[in-house]
């Protein structure tokens, strides 16, 4: 079947070959209690995450590199994912953390399909993502947990390969942004969305659009999240910008802005974020 998932829109049939994403088929690296989502995501027992490879987006700067370039993995079938699902409920999940789904929507929504958990389901997403994709998906989640990393389509298309990065990332929120948020009494977050946003060094100012924009898509209770775990990986030497960590200043502006503009639940991360020792270690 050719593959239309996402927005490459490759056509390739990726039961046999492998498409723009770097994968075939449904491929995982990890699947875990993971502690270090925000809050009301990892909760109290821990988020139970499952990274997928390949990706179709290509940010040089990314922090799971070998997962998104497709390095390592393990193919499974939809049927095994269910099983994964299960062993997660069992461990203790306070919900299932779908990482980097976006090029796998068909495979997923057969897995969902046999097999629902009875915690929810969060669809980790770089925002890279179309409305059909999204709809087709959209009954089998409860938590959206989008990124917008810019708007600018000259960084998009510096750092991720993509120009038309916002243009879908902002539909996918618009979208998103539709679901009713819900909270337990313990502050887990059972249904809505949480927006990402990772500050990076030398883009204050795109960082600033990237709020205005949530600003007019989110209802004013929406949780955001401002990341400053930025971390110098991934593939750039051509970028002498992303060399070094963020700075104290350019992270104090970009929340102060946050502040400013009224987000009435804004996440925000201690410089001791941006250490490898936050980063999972692959067991595939």
């Amino acid at each position: 079947m050719e593959c239309r998932a996402c927005p490459l829109a490759c056509g390739i049939d990726r039961s046999v070959h492998v498409g723009r994403c770097g994968v075939k088929g449904l491929t995982i690296a990890k699947y875990y209690l993971h502690p270090f989502e925000e809050p009301p995501i990892s909760h109290k027992n821990g988020s139970g995450t499952i990274f997928f490879c390949g990706c179709n987006l290509r940010c040089a700067f990314c922090q799971n590199f070998d997962l998104s370039r497709a390095r390592r993995g393990k193919t499974i079938t939809p049927e095994e994912l269910t099983d994964l699902f299960k062993a997660l409920e069992e461990m203790g999940a306070d919900n299932i953390n779908l990482v980097t789904p976006d090029h796998l929507i068909d495979e997923l929504c057969e897995a969902l399909s046999l097999y629902h958990p009875d915690i929810p389901v969060v669809y980790n997403s770089s925002g890279y993502v179309t409305l059909n994709a999204l709809e087709k998906i959209s009954p089998f989640i409860d938590v959206w947990l989008p990124d917008l990393k810019f708007v600018s389509p000259s960084l998009s298309l510096r750092y991720t390969g993509r120009a038309d990065y916002f243009d879908y990332a902002k539909e996918a929120i618009a979208f998103m942004a539709q679901k009713k948020i819900i909270w337990s009494d313990d502050k887990k977050l059972l249904s809505g969305i949480l927006v990402r946003h990772l500050a990076l060094p030398m883009c204050t100012a795109d960082s600033f659009k990237v709020l205005d924009t949530l600003k007019e898509l989110l209802p004013p209770n929406a949780p955001i999240s401002l990341m400053r775990q930025y971390t110098p990986m991934g593939e750039i030497e051509n970028f002498p910008e992303l060399s070094r960590r963020l700075t104290p200043r350019e992270y104090r502006r970009v929340v102060d802005y946050a502040l400013s503009l009224g987000f009435e639940n804004l996440y925000a991360q201690e410089k001791s974020s941006a250490e490898t020792d936050f980063i999972p270690h692959w067991d595939f």
